[in-house]
């Protein structure tokens, strides 16, 4: 029976030389978050996400400003109604994709370089780019489309890196057992960037101009950036702070250090089902989540006729969902493996095939809906439950080969990212009156693709470390189990007889 829930609380799988559980620090983790140096690591990974996201989706909401008709009056007292930019919505489609032109060029060179150098560097390097940039964009909005769409795509290229790099950290720093709830609190940094970028830049376009919008949330990225830089070290052992107890402890639950040479096994990892499998989920969840992230203000201006406002804040209601529930998925899906009750593999599936089964169903009631309070109650739902999902197939790299993780979710990133570039300029061409019927495209081609993720995750993902990202030690130890395994089974058999 011992046996039986030990091999779940490990998810069937060998991080390590010994099973992380019977390896224990001696001041055990509390509410006292700060005494861990590996969770002060996390509240600045969480605020950069915050970063990455504030400076992706202001202009989500920017742009409302920026082409809604506005009274002005030029030198000569004449008077003249019309937006400061008159971009159409497929221009508008073209511009609210072009950052991922970018994004999507640098999600590789991400992870296999920050497998190399750590992932800290890239990390602060990527989003304090990104935060420089954002403070010349509306010197470049005023000067041409073009550069503005220039500037965009180099902002997405620097924030490329991001979220494979930070796998490059959590693989140093997060103890098998908490990774859920370490990768979750980072990520719902994205989430609380985007409730309080959405209503600030709707406040601060009304009350500074759309311009104020870039310039607050430039400012703020820069500020993180000498933070990041000054505290966050690659792993334990290259920080000072980190006492050796808990250096101890990460580095011998996680079986390796940052000093060993990683090698990457290219063959396998492209013929990995469960590696597929994640790409697979990877991709819809960002289809749903990006159509959301650029279209919904317009959405909720054009269709449901509320004011910028109003929409700024309305539109950040569902993701204030979402960062509150990862926090809530994260620890949940931890403590379901800590306490024997599901394997790994049983809580990324349950997960992520529950979130988006449940999105499904939701982003489909919207489409029929259209109604201004259920309409937000269900994108509410559907965006919040994929907090659920996040804890599945976002962490799932770290669980099939936590020292290729990095590379892993800049390969399954780059794929992912299509739906930033596809979805905003498909919704340009789809909507172009604004009515519901044509919204009601956008959101069941949503749903159709959350389903399909649901079945290629449900068939082919898994929570088990793979024998290609075994190291040697790992591998010998597996061989052993598996002797010992058989040794009692002959036993067992030899009784029965």
């Amino acid at each position: 029976m011992e046996d039986s829930v030990n091999n779940k609380q490990n998810g069937h799988q060998l991080e390590s030389l010994t099973h992380p559980e019977e390896i224990a620090e001696a001041e055990p983790l509390s509410w006292r978050f700060w005494r861990k140096r590996r969770y002060i690591v996390v509240l600045l990974a969480f605020f950069g996400f915050f970063n990455v996201y504030s400076m992706r989706v202001n202009l989500s909401v920017a742009i409302v400003a920026m082409t809604e008709n506005r009274t002005t009056i030029d030198a000569n007292g004449v008077e003249t109604v019309g937006p400061e930019f008159p971009w159409d919505s497929k221009q508008k489609g073209l511009i609210l994709s072009s950052f991922f032109y970018g994004y999507i060029l640098t999600q590789f060179a991400g992870g296999f370089i920050s497998s190399k150098i750590g992932g800290n560097i890239v990390f602060g390097i990527g989003i304090g780019a990104t935060a420089i940039l954002t403070l010349f964009t509306p010197m470049a909005a005023k000067h041409s489309l073009d550069a503005f769409i220039a500037v965009r795509i180099i902002e997405g290229f620097f924030e490329g890196v991001t979220f494979p790099c930070i796998h490059a950290v959590w693989s140093r720093w997060s103890p098998p057992l908490e990774r859920s709830r370490m990768a979750s609190i980072a990520f719902a940094g994205n989430y609380a960037g985007t409730v309080v970028a959405m209503p600030a830049s709707g406040l601060l376009a009304t009350a500074y101009g759309w311009e104020s919008v870039f310039y607050v949330f430039g400012t703020i990225g820069c500020l993180w950036l000498i933070l990041w830089f000054i505290i966050v070290r690659s792993g334990p052992d290259r920080d000072r702070f980190c006492s050796q107890d808990e250096r101890e402890y990460i580095q011998k639950t996680i079986g390796y250090t940052s000093e060993q040479k990683v090698t990457h096994p290219w063959r396998a990892i492209f013929t990995s089902l469960p590696f597929y499998a994640i790409i697979a989920s990877h991709f819809s969840e960002n289809w749903g989540f990006y159509t959301l992230l650029t279209q919904l203000p317009t959405f909720l201006r054009d269709t449901l006729e509320f004011n910028l406002d109003k929409t700024g804040f309305l539109a950040a209601v569902p993701y204030l969902a979402m960062g509150i529930l990862l926090g809530v998925s994260g620890y949940l899906a931890d403590m379901l493996q800590v306490k024997g009750i599901l394997t790994t593999t049983q809580v990324r599936r349950y997960f992520n095939c529950g979130a988006f089964l449940a999105q499904t169903v939701f982003m489909v009631l919207t489409a029929y809906l259209l109604d201004p309070t259920w309409s937000v109650v269900c994108i509410t739902i559907a965006v919040g439950l994929g907090a659920f999902a996040w804890s599945g197939f976002a962490v799932n790299h770290l669980d099939i080969a936590p020292q290729h993780a990095s590379l892993l979710m800049g390969i399954g990133n780059t794929i992912a990212t299509v739906p930033g570039i596809v979805s905003p300029m498909l919704t340009g061409y789809l909507v172009v009156d604004g009515t519901s019927d044509e919204w009601k495209a956008v959101f069941f081609i949503s749903a159709g693709i959350y389903c399909i993720g649901c079945i290629i995750y449900w068939i082919w993902a898994s929570g088990e470390l793979q024998e290609w990202a075994m190291t040697p030690e790992q591998r010998a130890a597996a061989l052993e189990q598996k002797a010992q395994k058989n040794g009692h089974t002959n036993e067992a058999l030899e009784l029965k007889e």
